[in-house]
């Protein structure tokens, strides 16, 4: 089990800037990475009245010992344009993205939550400096055994860094997703008062598989042929649902993944919410990611305090940046950024023993 992974809060690094407009309903979900320059990057997303989400770019600032303090804002890295991530009467958004230095490719690729009119859909897009972006498009599904992915709602997606065997021994590019078909929200299943029997073609967080050869393959709409189970709820703090939080990240251990489950409130707070967001920690096999080594059975960050149980939604606390203290010397020290409240960002440092 991984409940020997403990997460330290160091506080918060990003909230809205008043009177930004594109931030006045929040600054949550970033993908983080480091740049060529060394530096480390976030890219948050930013939220403008009604929930209309661009994603931003920040460097990250750190104090004399290296905790991270603050960030520099830089801009915008995405805004909706596309049809896929365009909605009626101006609704829309580019949001929740996960940043992945791909290392095959000297590329950088970020997978992104596009929002139509048809719903969420995974969207990639690619980028050798950071600051330019090229929409890819869609993320496209083969079927797997009877079970559809295409005009399913679809988040929480993010790519392993190199190659990986697929379920055929080739190497292959790897992305972990979370579909969310019909009937599996939390907001659908809270309310059931009979025993939850998981469906583990339906509530799984799943690892799908990509044959690219080349930077020019990554260029185009990335189709992804073949398909595996990852993880369906277990434990009690992720009885509702699980996603995946930040990318894969190699550690001594094998891939850490950071995730995010969800459970149901005993008593309710007091605007009604009745869902609580955690984050736990899969270490999955090098040489076969769809083989978890060790999971949380007990969540590694509950929602605490009022930066976490206060915001735009309550008792929050959802993962979705990671970056590998190398430059500490520690490479078994990793720094997690995470959504507050659908509010704010939080950095907490996770330490894993060899």
């Amino acid at each position: 089990m991984t409940d020997d992974v403990t997460m330290r809060r160091l506080g918060l690094i990003m909230e809205p800037m008043q009177g930004e407009a594109n931030e006045v309903e929040g600054v949550l979900n970033p993908g983080a990475v480091r740049g060529r320059d060394g530096q480390l990057y976030l890219f948050p997303r930013l939220v403008a009245k009604g929930n209309y989400s661009r994603i931003g770019i920040a460097r990250v600032l750190f104090d004399a010992a290296g905790d991270p303090i603050g960030v520099e804002r830089l801009g915008i890295a995405l805004e909706p344009e596309a049809d896929y991530e365009l909605g009626p009467n101006g609704q829309g958004g580019c949001e929740d993205p996960r940043v992945t230095y791909i290392e095959p490719f000297d590329h950088y690729v970020m997978t992104y939550t596009a929002f139509s009119r048809n719903g969420p859909r995974i969207a990639v897009a690619i980028s050798e400096d950071l600051f330019t972006w090229r929409r890819v498009g869609l993320a496209q599904f083969h079927p797997y055994e009877g079970v559809s992915f295409d005009g399913i709602d679809d988040k929480d997606a993010s790519i392993f860094p190199v190659r990986v065997p697929d379920p055929s021994g080739r190497l292959s590019f790897a992305m972990v997703h979370r579909p969310l078909f019909r009937g599996t929200r939390p907001e659908e299943t809270m309310h059931d008062v009979r025993p939850r029997k998981i469906n583990e073609d339906r509530e799984c967080i799943w690892i799908s598989y990509c044959h690219l050869d080349g930077i020019q393959d990554a260029m185009k709409p990335h189709q992804f042929v073949s398909h595996r189970k990852l993880a369906c709820p277990k434990a009690p703090w992720e009885q509702l649902k699980i996603g995946g939080g930040a990318p894969p990240i190699m550690s001594s251990r094998g891939w850490v993944m950071c995730y995010h489950g969800v459970h149901d409130l005993m008593h309710a707070s007091p605007t009604g919410h009745h869902l609580s967001y955690a984050a736990g920690v899969m270490i999955l096999s090098e040489r076969r990611p769809t083989h978890i080594l060790s999971r949380s059975t007990r969540p590694a960050l509950t929602p605490e305090g009022p930066l976490e149980m206060t915001g735009i939604v309550e008792n929050v606390v959802f993962p979705t940046g990671v970056d590998r203290r190398d430059d500490l010397g520690r490479p078994d020290c990793f720094d997690v950024y995470y959504g507050m409240a659908d509010s704010r960002i939080g950095v907490a440092r996770m330490d894993l023993t060899p």
